[in-house]
């Protein structure tokens, strides 16, 4: 099995948020899992902090905040050279999708739960 690592951004404890959701079915389908969140937090075997770890080998980020909250993580997501971005329903932007792919990033607005339920992650 292909899996991809993937951090989430804007993870929440939350089980009615996306994001949660997210993390959830992304462990079912066995892709090793990281996230951060505005605090601590924890979804199944998923810890997750508000800081901005020098994670290794990131396949994909997918997004859960905003545009107005997304500037704070443009050097950070840049850094870690993931293979993608997925712009979520609700996190479109243009800015930082233009600097993802200036750096050679694959940007997709997408749903990570459709791509995941489809096969098509």
């Amino acid at each position: 099995m292909n899996t991809k690592k993937t951090l989430v951004i804007g993870a929440s404890e939350k089980p009615e948020r996306y994001s949660h959701k997210a993390i959830r079915m992304l462990r079912k389908h066995n892709h090793p899992v990281v996230a951060i969140g505005n605090r601590m937090g924890r979804v199944e075997d998923v810890a997750f902090t508000k800081d901005h770890q020098p994670y290794q080998d990131i396949d994909t980020v997918t997004l859960y905040i905003g545009p107005a909250h997304q500037p704070e993580y443009y050097n950070y997501i840049l850094s870690l050279k993931p293979r993608r971005i997925i712009f979520n329903p609700g996190t479109e932007n243009d800015e930082l999708m233009a600097q993802a792919k200036a750096a050679g990033i694959q940007c997709m607005e997408a749903c990570t739960l459709v791509l995941l339920s489809t096969g098509q992650y």
